[in-house]
């Protein structure tokens, strides 16, 4: 049937999009079995752990209304762990400790008020767990310490402190030491971190301790000890995010190759490998953006991919007959998946959208180089319009949504994800880019963005959206950007600055950097003097990258969609831009969310702020869509 791009009638519902759609996370394994969190859109996006044993049974072990999440940092991450069948998390109402036995119910063990725990290591020993501890009952910044925590709750021991912050405690197999990573202001752990080890004492305090690797200029990712005793680590020492071991004092590469084997620490307990055993290594590296699972030997530095149908993989972990990870591809949607190692054979243990969908509707993403300002090149995934069922009029070209990720140091992926195929099944086509300064291309092109946020990001958006224009591939007269995060912050930046865009939607989005540097919370408040300056030295810098400070440059519709919750991004933010823009004329709309933080969980709202994207595209590239939508109010329309 022949209808116009955007109006083409998708089985692909917001509804569906957004209730269908599970989130993986932290992965665990206790011996033999699996465990793993998923954030659930239908249950209001509530953190469910759940294990699968090796008899292939799956269950569900955390009790509503229990949330298994931690907000430190904000962004959390390492909320769980378990030891040999008992679970120990945080429950995201009330941050207390919970320990759940097996078949049991869950008791809090550690209820300070104010007081939040990540990133769990057990000490087996002593029957206590190692974590990252932070402290919000100061006034002032949050206080953050390496401690140990009785597993009855009868103590708590203070291990380490004094800098800014701490992550990846990891206990050797003997008990006897301890591993950490730590980093100060203003550096975020991508840019620089320090490794050291401590000699465990008697009384369980640290004794002697000693730094391994790493400085302000020189990343370290997720330290782990061998079975046999040695410590692992991944440092950008060359450039590159590679393999190190500790050995005799002396840190020997494990291989050397120009790929990426770790990824920005956003969140705690993030792991890109595994050990098999103690001279079998499952590891993941990405190189051009796309992802490759593979066995090293050690001794022999023989690095063997693992041949599979993806292309993205996330929390690798590793047992000695067998793998586990989150895995995706540019036909796969992302699924926790079991390989088997004797045989290279995976086993998809869970999906993330369960229904069938009608591969008539999928667009499957093509990777696309495109040249950007300086000479440079930079990457993305583009999509075309995919629908068996429709084809366009002769002559028209798609409107095109560029998607700009958050982070800004972060990276998109190939995934088969529905809320891209939300779009593509109506008649969008859409551009996912990897901007100067996202990861997986190594330390120089992460560094693109260093002084240049605000610049580098927008002129690779617009480069891209040009490019495609050009091609013939997109409508130049009908083109959006969006983000959420970071990328709503270059979503306004790039309709303030360039003159590419007929429309943008901010999610979360920054619309003041000076704003975003005062009140955001303790992670973050330094990101900025590396993005764009020391502030507030470097104020006039934050006044003209600030999109709120340039709505007379700005002449098309937006839509900006918040959580009233967010502790990253405040509110504030998006209601100034908005009033600014009301004020100017600009056809604008507000969606405000109540009990939602830096980015949107539970499945009602999620579908809600599809619809009024839809909505609002229809509006303002002038196509009827096909399914009703709820209304949308736009001022100045």
């Amino acid at each position: 049937m022949e209808k116009p791009y955007g109006s083409w009638k998708s089985p692909l519902t917001a509804e569906l999009v957004t209730a269908a759609s599970l989130k993986f996370e932290q992965i665990a394994l206790d011996g033999n079995d699996i465990y793993w969190t998923e954030s659930r859109p239908a249950e209001g996006g509530r953190s469910v752990i759940v294990r699968r044993t090796p008899d292939g049974r799956r269950t569900d072990l955390t009790p509503a209304p229990f949330n298994v999440r931690t907000r430190v940092h904000e962004y959390g991450g390492g909320a769980y762990t378990a030891v040999d069948g008992t679970l120990f998390f945080t429950n995201f109402a009330d941050q207390h400790l919970y320990r759940q036995e097996p078949g049991g119910e869950p008791i809090a063990v550690h209820t300070e008020p104010g007081i939040r725990h990540a990133d769990f290591s057990a000490d087996r020993e002593r029957h206590r767990l190692i974590c990252v501890r932070e402290d919000h009952n100061a006034a002032g910044q949050p206080v953050n310490t390496l401690v140990a925590l009785a597993t009855d709750g009868s103590a708590v021991q203070a291990l380490v402190s004094g800098n800014d912050f701490y992550a990846s405690p990891r206990v050797s197999p003997d008990g006897k030491r301890l591993a950490w990573l730590t980093w100060n202001h203003p550096n975020m752990p991508w840019d620089g971190t320090e490794l050291w080890v401590g000699e465990i004492g008697a009384d369980g305090a640290l004794g002697r301790t000693e730094l391994v690797a790493g400085s302000e200029h020189e990343s370290i990712f997720q330290p782990e000890w061998s079975p046999a005793g040695m410590l692992h680590f991944i440092s950008d020492r060359t450039g590159w995010w590679n393999l190190y071991r500790w050995a005799d004092g002396d840190v020997v590469p494990l291989v050397r190759t120009e790929a990426e084997f770790g990824k920005p620490q956003w969140q705690f307990n993030m792991a890109t490998y595994g050990f098999a055993d103690g001279d079998r290594i499952i590891c993941k590296y990405t190189k051009d953006g796309a992802d490759q699972l593979a066995s090293l030997d050690v001794p022999s530095g023989t690095l063997t991919p693992i041949p599979l149908p993806y292309t993205h993989f996330d929390q690798v972990r590793a047992a000695r007959e067998f793998a586990a990870v989150i895995a995706g591809g540019a036909g796969e949607f992302s699924a926790m998946v079991r390989i088997d190692l004797a045989t290279g054979k995976p086993e998809v243990l869970r999906r993330s959208v369960e229904q069938t969908i009608d591969r008539g509707l999928v667009s499957v993403a093509r990777t696309v180089q495109f040249p950007t300002e300086g000479g440079l090149t930079a990457y993305g995934y583009f999509y075309q319009p995919a629908n068996r069922a429709f084809t366009a009029p002769a002559g028209e070209r798609p409107p095109l949504i560029v998607l700009s990720h958050g982070g800004p140091t972060g990276a998109t992926s190939a995934v088969l994800h529905l809320g891209i195929q939300f779009w593509t099944s109506r008649g969008f086509a859409v551009l996912d880019v990897d901007y100067g300064g996202s990861t997986g291309y190594g330390r120089a092109y992460r560094e693109r963005l260093n002084g240049n946020w605000g610049i580098v990001d927008v002129a690779d958006c617009a480069a891209g959206a040009r490019y495609l224009a050009a091609q013939g591939l997109v409508d130049g007269s009908r083109m959006a950007i969006k983000g959420g995060s970071a990328g709503g912050y270059t979503t306004l930046a790039a309709l303030a600055f360039t003159d590419v865009f007929q429309a943008g939607v901010s999610y979360y989005g920054v619309s003041d950097l000076k704003a975003l540097a005062e009140e955001t919370h303790k992670f973050e408040s330094r990101y900025l003097d590396g993005l764009v300056g020391p502030y507030p030295a470097a104020a006039e810098l934050y006044h003209s990258r600030s999109p709120i400070h340039h709505t007379e440059k700005l002449a098309c519709p937006v839509l900006f969609l918040q959580g009233l919750d967010d502790k990253v991004v405040l509110p504030n933010q998006a209601e100034l831009m908005v009033s600014a823009l009301e004020q100017k004329g600009i056809p604008v709309a507000y969606v405000a969310f109540e009990g939602e933080g830096h980015g949107f969980r539970k499945a009602a709202n999620q579908q809600r702020a599809l619809e009024a994207e839809l909505s609002f595209y229809s509006r303002i590239f002038a196509f009827d869509p096909a399914d009703p939508v709820p209304p949308l109010a736009i001022t100045n329309l």
